[in-house]
Formats: structure tokens, C-alpha cells, sequence
């Protein structure tokens, strides 16, 4: 059992069983946006082209059992404080920072999967000159969007207004990223164009 700073016990959300296979999209083919990201971050780091690694998670193991000595079996933690972004890590000398959410909402992508700390760790990065943005796989797409656009629509929810942002919105706000085979999403490239040329 995991527990957060607060207290709360930590409840993992499991995806529920697709079933008809027929209707599953052949982009995603069982990998996650997370899985695509690692293998990409593997792909920069083994050819020089960027130093990008996965945060971990700090916990605090409360109890553990031991059923057999080369066995130990974890039965309570606590997260020892919020996370702050998924990744992070050096291109080009510049510090790199972001998000990677996914929705399986077809209509909108919910500003829920983001915290109040998380967004200001994005602007703390914004504002000591950090390249920062949110990876978003949604609609059958893998978007890349500017952390500065994401602020202003967490200010409109902020303010009472929506709190999601609709399709068409991601779609003019940000770029699509193309999958591939290597590197699977290649985010450097507009790395690159916004924040190199």
C-alpha cells in the first residue's frame, strides 16, 4: 500500500480490457506513451543527441515482509512529497523539462490530469531560461505543446472557465509529433525549430 504526503492511499487507475481487438488503433500496439518516451530518451542517450531520463518517484518504505530472504515483499509506503514533471535532462547545453499524460477522452483532453504544483514547476523552469513543455497523446495523435500554452488554459480553468481543452484547440495550439521506429517520437526535432533557429 502506497500513501501520499498527505496521508491518502495511493490507488493505482487500471485500464479495462479492450475487447474487441479489431477496434484497437495499430499505432498504439500495446506500447505506452511512457514505453515510446523511455525508448526514445534510450535512442538520444546511446547516439549523443540529448541526455533525457525519467524522474523516479521518491518513496518511503513503511513495512516490508521478508517470506523468504532473496524475497522482500513491500506492504506499506508513503510518497515522500508531489512529483513535479515526468522527465528531465540536458540538449545542446539548455535544461529540459516536461509532462507526458495521456486521455482516452475523445472529445477533449481534461486540464484534471494536471496539479496546481506541477504547473509551477513548469513556470520556476520558464523562468530560469528552461526549455519546458507537455507531451500529450490523445485523439490518436502524439502532440507536443509548449508549456507557456498550457498555462493559459490552466488560466481559464483557474478563472471558472473550461476545464479541458477541446480537439481543435490541441490541434492549433501544438505539433503533432509522428511516430517512428527510432526514435519512436522524435520530440527533438521540435525541440530544434522552437528553441535552436
Amino acid at each position: 500500500m502506497f500513501r501520499y504526503p498527505n496521508g491518502k492511499t495511493y490507488t493505482p487507475k487500471l485500464d479495462k480490457p479492450i475487447k474487441n481487438q479489431a477496434n484497437q488503433s495499430y499505432s498504439n500496439r500495446g506500447m505506452t506513451l511512457e514505453d515510446d518516451l523511455n525508448e526514445t530518451n534510450q535512442f538520444y542517450l546511446e547516439n549523443g543527441i540529448a541526455v533525457i531520463h525519467k524522474k523516479p518517484t521518491p518513496v518511503q518504505i513503511v513495512n516490508v515482509d521478508y517470506p523468504k530472504r532473496s524475497a522482500a515483499v513491500i506492504r506499506e509506503a508513503y510518497f515522500k512529497q508531489s512529483s513535479t514533471t515526468d522527465y528531465n535532462g540536458v540538449y545542446k547545453g539548455k535544461y529540459i523539462d516536461f509532462e507526458a499524460k495521456e486521455t482516452k477522452s475523445k472529445t477533449s483532453f481534461p486540464l484534471q490530469n494536471f496539479h496546481e504544483h506541477q504547473i509551477k514547476h513548469m513556470q520556476s523552469v520558464i523562468s530560469q531560461q528552461g526549455i519546458c513543455f507537455v507531451i500529450i497523446s490523445a485523439f490518436g495523435t502524439t502532440y507536443f505543446l509548449e508549456a507557456r500554452k498550457l498555462f493559459d488554459f490552466w488560466e481559464r480553468k483557474e478563472n471558472g472557465g473550461r476545464k479541458s481543452i477541446t480537439h481543435e484547440e490541441l490541434e492549433e495550439s501544438s505539433f503533432k509529433i509522428p511516430l517512428g521506429y527510432q526514435p519512436r517520437i522524435d520530440y527533438i526535432k521540435i525541440v530544434e525549430t522552437l528553441f535552436f533557429q
